[in-house]
């Protein structure tokens, strides 16, 4: 499975967690409809999992007037996937590779806004991080 791939499937199984609490093998399951699963994938569904706490704080630092729970579930969720890849996979994703993707993702899956968001969002935690 390509890496884009498993970023969609990924943002896949997070919104289906992030909506209903469902387990998150069940979420990956679903969202793979009958296609083998990925290590990348699940690298990233478990890792954002692990590292919620610590990526909800990174993302509400840069919002203004905004609280977490107010974003869109899209565009939480690619901005979870982002920013645990910036920080737990940069060894093996050049970081403007991991936020052009999030950027081509939140076109896909968000709204109007979200790609213009995201990448707001995600270069500022860019710089804080260098």
């Amino acid at each position: 499975m390509k890496r884009r791939m498993a970023r969609e499937k990924a943002l896949q199984a997070l919104f289906q967690i992030d909506m209903s609490d469902i387990n998150p093998k069940e979420a990956i399951e679903h969202a793979l409809e009958d296609v083998p699963s990925d290590p990348y994938l699940e690298k990233l569904v478990f890792g954002v999992l692990e590292h919620q706490e610590e990526i909800d704080q990174l993302i509400t630092a840069q919002l203004e007037k905004w609280s977490l729970e107010r974003l869109a579930n899209v565009d939480r969720s690619v901005l979870r996937i982002a920013i645990f890849e910036m920080k737990y996979c940069s060894d093996e994703v050049p970081v403007n590779v991991i936020l052009d993707e999030a950027i081509e993702i939140a076109k896909l899956y968000g709204d109007d806004q979200s790609s213009r968001f995201i990448n707001g969002v995600l270069a500022n935690i860019k710089q804080h991080m260098s």
